[in-house]
């Protein structure tokens, strides 16, 4: 009896030990204010994304008399040269902001958003960020052929990275409102809230540590609750309900997974043929986007469904109402006018065109099954779904958080084996062939390669200066003579190449230069000191992924 009762009197003491470490953690990490400030920057986020997309449709206005995603129909009854201009003019004003007002000279986009989590939540620059929503809106409007939830996604950022900076978080609170800016974003131009968390989790984050759960998803939840209240709480894509007719189309699911690698992979090569081909063109950076709004204007002549962001024309696809020779169609010319559209500097995404491609692949795969075998095959909506998903999925290198997103646009949750089937093998195929997904190969382009792992891309930011200690304080000492006193390093030198000097010539130390002016030390690598800092960040960074 005494020893419970000494037991009893030592609870509240053992209750404390355990609990004040995780609440001082918690303070520390300020995850109080991270908590506080994702529900702001997904409100933020928010009404950006209603705002970018409510300007879109009041740049389409004065050519196509509408302001909806409706445009087929409105772009069939104008005259042939209003189709003709309205991407060349509108390329016109793109080049002239490239060329005067934006800093990059690009519009931004998710790959952007994946390197500034890589750098701690920072690079996202609000004046940048502006006035590439305002290239994408110009872009869009004027009916350039690519997706705006990338670009969404990339303003949301923005406005995350400006907020986090006037707080002067951490780099681990910066990079989880960082991921909370990109649900929001996902969520709001979507209406897929659980869509929104995994994204950021699955493509921007790069892990699901549950301290980063509780602000995504604050911040998810905020940005669907405005785009509801603003637009409805209706998907994205109204389909009739569809289910499997027979379990033996699983292998017609298997062969649809297939196709669909073939066309991701297909669309993917010509992303990168025609951005390598546009770079080795001498012309002038404004004159890019008239080049490039005529052509996708040319085509649009001829298929009006490539214009703008194609959802009404992925709509009709979802509902069987399309035939297979304008669904074949429309998957070749979409492919082409999508790659000089971003290869000719137009703002713009690749999420809603590969959602049109797999929406036509699937569809024209439905028809062609439905006539082998009529008694069996599912309706071609059906698979317009699956291929919808299995295609985006391949491109963006997001199996999770496309088959979620799929599931929340079209409102129905019965063709999960199917589609997981589908989406598995494409994207499975598409990552044999290029090794990573387009934003991965955009961000490799840059010299970034965040997909080959922590390790990788520390040996690769870290530079001398971070990790090399005071110079001698003799000035004389100080002085270096290149070519006569051995051995010695950058400042800018990457922790990778320091590793490799150290290794050749066998040696603790080496003197550190400046680049341009090597007669004097600024400072002394060591190399235990090095690998010491190396291994810090790897743990840090593993801490932090599994919090």
């Amino acid at each position: 009896m005494r020893k419970i009762i000494e037991t009893a009197s030592q609870l509240p003491d053992i209750l404390v030990s355990w609990i004040t470490p995780n609440l001082r953690q918690y303070r520390a990490n300020r995850m109080h204010l991270v908590w506080g400030l994702a529900i702001v920057i997904g409100t933020l986020v928010a009404l950006a994304a209603i705002a970018f997309r409510t300007a879109i449709g009041l740049v389409q206005w004065p050519w196509l008399g509408t302001t909806t995603e409706l445009t087929i129909q409105a772009a069939a009854q104008q005259p042939w040269w209003i189709i003709l201009l309205a991407p060349t003019v509108g390329g016109l004003l793109v080049g002239w902001i490239l060329q005067k007002y934006h800093p990059y000279q690009r519009a931004g986009g998710v790959p952007d958003v994946i390197e500034a989590r890589a750098y701690g939540g920072r690079g996202l620059p609000l004046r940048a960020g502006l006035w590439s929503a305002l290239v994408t809106v110009l872009s869009l409007g004027s009916g350039a052929s690519a997706g705006r939830e990338g670009p969404v996604v990339h303003l949301g950022a923005t406005l995350g990275a400006a907020v986090c900076r006037y707080f002067q978080l951490p780099d681990s609170a910066r990079r989880i409102l960082l991921a909370g800016a990109v649900a929001s974003g996902v969520s709001a131009s979507f209406n897929a809230p659980i869509a929104g968390v995994l994204f950021a989790h699955e493509v921007v984050l790069g892990h699901y540590a549950t301290s980063a759960f509780v602000p995504i998803v604050l911040a998810s939840v905020m940005g669907t609750l405005l785009s509801r209240l603003w637009f409805g709480d209706v998907a994205a894509f109204e389909i009739p309900l569809y289910e499997i007719t027979s379990y033996l189309e699983i292998p017609a699911f298997a062969l649809l997974g297939l196709t669909c690698a073939a066309v991701a992979i297909i669309f993917q090569f010509a992303l990168i043929g025609t951005d390598w081909a546009a770079r080795n063109v001498t012309m002038p950076l404004w004159l890019r986007p008239v080049v490039g709004g005529l052509a996708v204007g040319a085509l649009g002549i001829f298929f009006p469904g490539i214009l703008g962001v194609g959802y009404e024309a992925t709509d009709l696809a979802l509902k069987h109402e399309l035939s297979i020779t304008v669904l074949l169609s429309l998957l070749i010319v979409k492919t082409a006018a999508t790659a000089i559209t971003l290869a000719s500097r137009f703002g713009g995404g690749i999420f809603s065109p590969s959602l049109y491609l797999g929406a036509m692949t699937g569809g024209a795969f439905g028809l062609i099954a439905a006539s082998v075998f009529p008694e069996m095959a599912s309706s071609h909506g059906l698979y317009a779904i699956l291929g919808m998903g299995a295609v985006a999925a391949a491109v963006l290198g997001a199996p999770f958080s496309t088959t979620v997103i799929v599931f929340e646009l079209t409102g129905g949750y019965a063709l999960s084996i199917a589609l997981l089937l589908a989406v598995s093998i494409a994207t499975g195929l598409t990552q044999a062939v290029h090794g990573k997904s387009y934003f991965h190969w955009q961000l490799g382009m840059r010299g970034c390669f965040v997909n080959e792992g922590v390790h990788r891309f520390l040996s690769e930011t870290v530079k001398v200066r971070d990790f090399m200690d005071p110079p001698p304080e003799n000035e004389e000492q100080r002085t270096f003579r290149p070519g006569k006193d051995g051995p010695y390093l950058h400042d800018t030198d990457t922790l990778e190449s320091a590793l490799k000097s150290f290794d050749s010539c066998g040696m603790a130390a080496l003197p550190v230069v400046r680049k341009g002016d090597a007669t004097t030390i600024i400072g002394v690598a060591r190399h235990v000191r090095g690998l010491r800092y190396f291994n810090a960040a790897l743990i840090s960074a593993t801490k932090e992924e599994h919090r």
